[in-house]
């Protein structure tokens, strides 16, 4: 009956059990399963990962890069990058160049914005520090702009030298750009390195600024008396400063006309100028700012004259001047800083006497012999208007009397330096503490002071200077009106409100009032020392200088030395 059975229900039963291939095929299974099939399904598999891997790669770099152009700094200009970076890098007195650096290395970008920018490669310095192949990759790179040039060749040694060949080779590397020179400083050993650099000086500078020539060695003997030639043909129309230290150019006027900024220095014997040289230039610059004349023989004394005036015998002889040929008042509106530092006291009081400087702020008296002349010159200055705020005297000699004249004539001083003066004296200091009530303040403004080298001034004086400028207490004194407030109705609050601080005040705690006079309400109290130099004050001991630590902020001294030499105060 099983044989017999339906075709139907025979195929239904051979469906209904299926059979593994590997029953089926058993070679066919052995080829799939091979090793060298596995193995290059493994090879196309692992090539495949890698090219995604490559394509993630590439989407993230794109990605970044068009994250990063999505930044604000991505989107500046490159006119705009080019002037941050020149501030940056020449924003100072000298040039940056770590800055420089660093600019260049954060992308390809910046590198080339930096090397197509011509103002960063305008500062030229070559000497004995400095690289030949650095100048001219800025010349090249400056392109047009106006160059700041600087040759300094000082020796290495006091008395190393140096080669005339390396200065000539520097000059002619830089002689082609003359006409885009706007600053130019030369440093050599000697005046005939000068001479043999300044002869290449030929062309015409329309665009020099600044023009400083340094002789390190000033105090040789040479037979390059003779200047070398008319300099840039006499041609600088926007010379605006001009310092000369032991280089002889004639005294061309040329050269000294029209300035802002003079300094001469480093002149002795027959080199120095005559005082009508100096009363010519400073006759030449109307619009003079800052005026420097610095170690100079003084003028012969034969050549002087006694000024015929109302002064008795005694003082002449501080009146004595140099002849000159033209006595009119030299009118210097905006000079605003003078140095006069051992410059020839016959010279120096001779041009004092002719000059009117009503905007003078900063004054330097140094190394002259007796400056009484000049402190009288700036007492009759200040009877119209003298802005005066700093003065320094140095190793000079004065009349006590005269300065303490000028004093009161000098309210915006804020500065004062009296170095080795040896007529500083307790009686002259004495003017800068609490004055009389019907008196006002000497120098109110006065925050800095300089008593260094002054050993004729006691203890006490220097105390009663720092305590009596110590901001009193809120109500001791009134404070200033505003512009809201009227003086009375200022004066009216003020009363009532100490006298209701007195009276709530127990009477062990209450302290008498400093004495107001009507100067102090217009003028108002001075101003806190806040800077005291008392170097080689020997008067000064620890404890004193301890107590100026507690009421000025900068206090100066000479560290005193103890019996094996270390240091017991600081």
């Amino acid at each position: 009956m099983a044989a017999l059975a339906h075709p139907q229900n025979v195929a239904s039963s051979s469906t209904s059990v299926p059979r593994a291939p590997w029953l089926s095929s058993p070679r066919r299974a052995t080829a799939n399963l091979s090793i060298p099939h596995l193995r290059e399904a493994l090879h196309s598999l692992e090539s495949k990962m890698a090219t995604l891997l490559s394509e993630r790669d590439i989407l993230e770099s794109k990605l970044e890069q068009a994250v990063r152009l999505q930044s604000p700094v991505q989107r500046v200009p490159n006119d705009l990058l080019s002037s941050i970076f020149t501030i940056a890098v020449l924003d100072g007195e000298e040039e940056d160049s770590i800055t420089l650096s660093n600019l260049m290395l954060v992308c390809h970008y910046w590198r080339e914005v930096a090397v197509h920018t011509p103002m960063l490669w305008t500062r030229i310095s070559m000497g004995t520090h400095r690289s030949v192949d650095r100048a001219l990759l800025k010349l090249d790179r400056s392109r047009s702009a106006p160059l700041h040039i600087c040759l300094d060749f000082t020796p290495r040694m006091e008395h190393g030298t140096v080669s005339t060949e390396s200065i000539i080779t520097a000059m002619d590397l830089i002689r082609p750009a003359i006409w885009r020179w706007k600053t130019f400083h030369l440093i050599v050993p000697n005046r005939p390195q000068a001479h043999v650099a300044l002869t290449r000086c030929r062309e015409q500078a329309p665009l020099l600024e600044v023009l400083s020539i340094r002789v390190a060695h000033s105090m040789q003997e040479d037979h390059y008396s003779a200047p070398p030639m008319p300099l840039f043909e006499r041609h600088t129309p926007r010379l605006r400063s001009a310092s000369f230290t032991s280089f002889n150019f004639g005294w061309d006027l040329a050269l000294l006309s029209n300035l802002r900024v003079l300094k001469l220095g480093g002149y002795w014997n027959g080199f120095s100028p005559s005082v009508d040289v100096i009363l010519k230039t400073l006759r030449a610059c109307p619009q003079l700012e800052e005026l420097v004349l610095r170690n100079m023989s003084d003028v012969d004394p034969e050549s002087c004259a006694s000024l015929v005036s109302e002064f008795s015998e005694q003082q002449q002889d501080d009146y004595v001047l140099a002849r000159v040929s033209d006595t009119r008042t030299i009118h210097l509106p905006r000079l605003r800083r003078a140095s006069f530092y051992y410059s020839g006291n016959l010279r120096t009081r001779t041009v004092f006497s002719l000059l009117s400087f009503p905007a003078l702020e900063s004054i330097e008296l140094c190394y002259l012999d007796n400056v009484s002349p000049i402190l009288e010159c700036l007492r009759k200055q200040s009877l119209t208007v003298l802005p005066l705020r700093h003065l320094r005297i140095e190793s000079c000699f004065m009349n006590e009397l005269r300065f303490a004249r000028l004093l009161p004539r000098l309210p915006a001083l804020t500065s004062l330096e009296l170095v080795d003066v040896e007529d500083v004296t307790s009686n002259l200091m004495r003017n800068f503490a609490a004055p009389p009530v019907s008196q006002t303040w000497v120098c109110p403004k006065l925050t800095t002071l300089s008593l260094e080298g002054c050993t004729s001034i006691e203890w006490e004086t220097i105390r009663s200077i720092v305590e009596s400028r110590l901001p009193p207490h809120s109500r001791a004194f009134p404070r200033q009106p505003t512009r809201s407030e009227s003086p009375a109705r200022l004066a009216m609050s003020m009363s009532s409100a100490s006298a209701s601080a007195s009276a709530s005040a127990p009477a062990s705690s209450q302290r008498p009032m400093p004495a107001l006079s009507s100067s102090s309400h217009a003028i108002g109290r001075p101003v806190r020392i806040e800077s005291m130099d008392l170097t080689r004050c020997h008067q000064i001991g620890k404890e004193m200088v301890q107590w100026l630590r507690m009421y000025v902020a900068e206090v100066k001294c000479e560290t005193a030395k103890s019996v094996w030499g270390e240091p017991s105060l600081s």
